[in-house]
């Protein structure tokens, strides 16, 4: 167990003066008020996350070294500011506090900044060469692990036992695909014992098929807070990693590597390093050889099986259609104790009609058992989603899923892009989430959400949103998918990096998808050009893997995924002939932004509606008249929109839908976007250094949405901004810097919603009763400014929207 630190006492106290005045709504709005004084705190370790964000291991080494008074005066002061937090009531029953808000913030900024000196002082270079100890955030990349789960207690003590013990060794946990090998490797890293021997020392790695160690090792660098260096090559990359790890001798270390394949034990021993108490624990569905010791996860005895079945299908909450026991141990029977089938198809049963059980065991009684062989298993999980095939529409958005790379978050975003011109869903996206709670509901696919904001009730960016997908069900989405010939199939999937390309060319007993794909890529890449009959064409490559396709004809294309793993990407020259193509997605899963090269060519596809960049450094793309919908996602935007490029409005004339999320170098719109006649959307969010928006953004008189989340350095509103005459939605929350609305703002005669949390410092203007039909979605201390314009502005209505009050957040400082 850890020990019990400062902070934890101060956290302690928080919850309990809560609980005290939960009940008093005075001491309550008081008690949030000075909660939310915090707020700058909380953003300047956002903003600043690399350089101050120091576990409490990390002051400790500080107040060691020289300069000691000064460390210890600035800790004392740090903390002082939150056992101000804690007093409890006076005499007369009110709240006490001696600091005013903006002293308080200023406070906490001076403080943080002086840390940051600190730091700074003690040679915090980043670099290896230098001396000092290394410094662990926190637990990195490790899952979180399912509400419940049954049969993996007798492997968690003998793995916990192992892990605890001092000295050096690798363990190996395998077992079939859907155990809960991944489940059981991420309880142990949560379990209280094995984090209060590691505490932050806890690297969760996946390996998936292709590993790419590059990147794998600049993540593992930027977690442990150094500036990550140019990797020559994947050699390179595991010394310098080594050299790293070995700054901790003498603190223990966990590292996880999850889904290993065969092929990948080479890997796996550059990471062994000399390092006296390391562990390593590796799951994978092959018994692997070389390790120090192997934990076989079996198949849950029935028993075991049935309380799975039972939790999932929620029979006992149930009151009618609930089958007899007899036919629950037929089905639970032949999932062969597999947790990934027994979920899958407990919800997929759940409040369904008796009539269907009996279809589902009958269909599942042909055959052999379900762990014979991975075709097997597909071929079952298979018939589960024919028989329960409500809607051709889900199954078809459950393949979809497996056009992206393996053990990587999907967005959902993406996802609406895709499904609005594939299927003709809205683009709000409210059929597309509710296709995807679908498939959550059925364990199908799984939804996270990232970030809770409150702007969330209206549901119309779902930038936070996310699809994770089981690498088996992304194995019955791509096998799903290769059924029939290839002449006839809705998509195509390609990897043509060269890791994959050996197993394509490998032994039969590689896979089952192995042999899918390398069927695919074999027909692609015939002498005679090969006319792809498929809608969606999705690509993965990585930087060793250089193809030509010039063989390829992809005329009937309307949805391009590239899933890029490469510091430069050039577009092939037969996009030309993509003549159907609607929407481009291009998602780099590498560490740094990867550049794109030869964007011109998409001048010609005159059908492209969207396009949609993740950890791109978006280039100068030529004229792209008929573009609907641009998305940059944590892109660098500064060459394609500096100073005397080309103007946003001439190369995207007609664009409706603009929208900016974690772009860090995004200062300034571009130039020429107030020109864009027809913008209807502007979204401009978690982009901290934004600090002005354009004096003549009121020029956008079809604007219907602008959003400006988490934008925290803008400091005021265009007085313009009255003139849009159309806008109905706009979102400043979390502008923290924001100090007053424009006077203008009472013309936006059509504004009906506004949200404002986090924006009690902003002030409003009189002008703000001319607002009428106005619903203010906002926190109770923001409530408080628009609650004495309530009588003057005719169906006002103010909503504070249930939040999880927690204070999970204090123990950022430590991780």
């Amino acid at each position: 167990m850890g020990e019990t630190t400062e902070l934890d006492v101060l956290t302690s106290q928080l919850q309990q003066t809560f609980k005290l005045v939960q009940h008093d709504k005075t001491s309550m709005r008081f008690f949030r008020s000075t909660l939310k004084d915090l707020s700058p705190l909380v953003h300047e370790i956002e903003l600043y996350n690399d350089r101050l964000n120091p576990p409490r291991e990390e002051i400790k080494f500080l107040i060691k070294e020289n300069h000691a008074e000064q460390r210890n005066l600035c800790w004392n002061k740090f903390t002082s500011l939150f056992h101000q937090f804690c007093k409890k009531k006076d005499d007369s029953g009110s709240c006490v506090s001696d600091n005013k808000q903006a002293v308080m913030a200023k406070d906490v900024k001076d403080t943080l900044y002086k840390l940051r000196e600190i730091l700074n002082k003690e040679n915090f270079d980043k670099k290896i060469s230098g001396s000092g100890g290394l410094i662990f955030r926190g637990p990195f990349g490790v899952p979180q692990i399912p509400e419940f789960t049954v049969g993996l207690d007798l492997s968690l003590s003998k793995l916990k036992t192992e892990l605890l013990r001092d000295g050096r060794s690798t363990l190996l946990v395998t077992g079939f695909g859907g155990m809960g090998k991944t489940t059981l490797a991420a309880k142990l890293c949560w379990d209280v014992q094995v984090k209060g021997k590691f505490r932050g020392n806890i690297l969760f790695v996946v390996f998936s098929k292709t590993p790419q160690l590059k990147i794998i090792v600049e993540r593992l660098f930027e977690h442990c807070g150094y500036l990550v260096p140019e990797f020559q090559s994947d050699e390179d990359a595991v010394n310098e990693l080594g050299l790293l790890l070995k700054k901790m001798e003498g603190s223990p270390i966990l590292l996880v590597l999850d889904d290993v394949w065969p092929g990948s034990e080479d890997l796996v021993e550059k990471f062994q390093f000399q390092i006296s108490d390391y562990k390593i624990l590796v799951t994978s569905r092959v018994a692997l050889s070389r390790f120090d010791k192997t934990f076989i996860l079996n198949p849950l005895v029935h028993e075991d099986a049935v309380t799975l079945f039972r939790h999932y299908t929620q029979l006992e909450k149930k009151n009618s259609n609930i089958p007899d026991k007899v036919l629950i141990q037929k089905v639970v029977k032949h999932c062969k104790g597999l947790p990934l089938a027994v979920k899958v198809l407990a919800m997929s049963l759940s409040n369904r009609p008796y009539e269907l059980w009996e279809k589902i065991v009958k269909e599942l009684s042909l055959g052999c058992s379900i762990l014979d062989s991975n075709t097997e298993l597909l071929t079952r999980l298979q018939k589960i989603l024919d028989v329960l095939e409500d809607n051709p529409i889900n199954k078809e958005c459950f393949m979809d899923l497996a056009l992206f790379l393996e053990d990587q978050r999907i967005p959902v975003a993406a996802l609406i892009d895709i499904w609005a011109e594939l299927y003709g869903l809205d683009d709000a996206g409210i059929e597309a989430m509710n296709i995807i709670k679908k498939l959550d509901s059925m364990n199908l696919a799984n939804l996270l959400i990232a970030r809770k904001n409150a702007s969330d009730t209206e549901n119309y960016y779902y930038n936070n949103h996310f699809v994770v997908l089981h690498d088996l069900l992304r194995e019955l989405g791509i096998y799903q998918s290769t059924q029939g010939p290839i002449e006839q199939r809705k998509r195509l999937l390609i990897d043509v990096n060269e890791n994959k390309r050996n197993w394509w060319l490998g032994e039969k007993q590689k896979g089952t998808m192995t042999r899918i794909l390398s069927k695919c890529f074999k027909w692609c890449v015939k002498p005679k050009p090969q006319q792809i009959p498929a809608r969606t064409l999705s690509i993965s490559t990585d930087e060793t893997c250089v193809s030509d396709w010039s063989q390829v004809q992809p005329a009937l294309v309307e949805v391009l995924i590239l899933n890029l793993q490469t510091k430069q990407y050039t577009f092939p020259e037969l996009m030309e002939k993509m003549s159907k193509l609607k929407a481009l997605i291009v998602i780099n899963h590498g560490f740094r932004p990867s550049e794109l090269n030869n964007s011109e060519l998409l001048s010609s596809l005159c059908n492209l509606n969207r396009i949609r960049l993740e950890r791109i450094s978006v280039p100068s793309f030529g004229t792209l008249n008929n573009l609907k919908k641009l998305s940059l996602y944590m892109c660098n935007t500064r060459l394609a929109f500096e100073k005397g490029s080309i103007l946003i409005s001439d190369t995207f004339p007609n664009l409706e839908d603009l929208n900016f999320d974690y772009c860090k170098d995004l200062m300034a719109l571009p130039n020429g976007v107030c020109d864009i006649a027809s913008l209807k959307k502007l979204s401009i969010t978690n982009c901290h250094k934004l600090s002005s928006l354009p004096k003549d953004i009121g020029k956008l008189e079809n604007l219907e949405l602008l959003s400006l989340i988490s934008c925290t350095d803008l400091r005021e509103l265009p007085d313009s901004i009255g003139s849009l005459s159309n806008l109905s939605l706009l979102d400043i929350s979390n502008c923290i810097s924001l100090s007053s609305l424009p006077e203008d703002i009472g013309n936006l005669c059509n504004l009906r919603n506004l949200y404002m949390t986090s924006c009690a410092s902003c002030e409003l203007p009189i002008s703000v009763v001319n607002l009428e039909n106005l619903k203010v979605i906002c926190d109770e201390e923001t409530a408080v400014s628009w609650e004495s314009f309530q009588s003057m502005i005719s169906n006002l209505t103010i909503e504070i929207p249930q939040v999880e009050v927690n204070l999970n957040w204090l123990h950022a400082i430590r991780s």
